[in-house]
């Protein structure tokens, strides 16, 4: 008797191995197809709307122009006085 049990368990466990092989194939298959690696930098890039929130559409550019600061470009000015040395 003990000989048909050990042929059983040997069976088993060869089912399971294969199924687990099978699964592991599947697995490694359904990455490959969900891989990153590859895309263009378009589909990569990620923008923050008005509210703070990660969008994958860039913001208008009309909506948002540059700041300009009291008419300063951030330069100090030099006030020319007229005087030569």
């Amino acid at each position: 008797m003990s000989r048909s049990q050990q042929r059983h368990q040997k069976r088993e466990k060869e089912k399971q191995r294969i199924q687990h092989r099978q699964e592991k194939a599947e697995k490694m298959q359904e990455r490959k197809a969900n891989a990153q690696k590859g895309k263009n930098l378009d589909d990569m890039l990620a923008f923050l709307d008005e509210n703070g929130n990660l969008t994958t559409t860039p913001p208008d550019a009309i909506k948002h122009t540059p700041r300009q600061q009291d008419g300063q470009d951030g330069a100090q000015k030099q006030v020319d006085t007229g005087s030569k040395h």
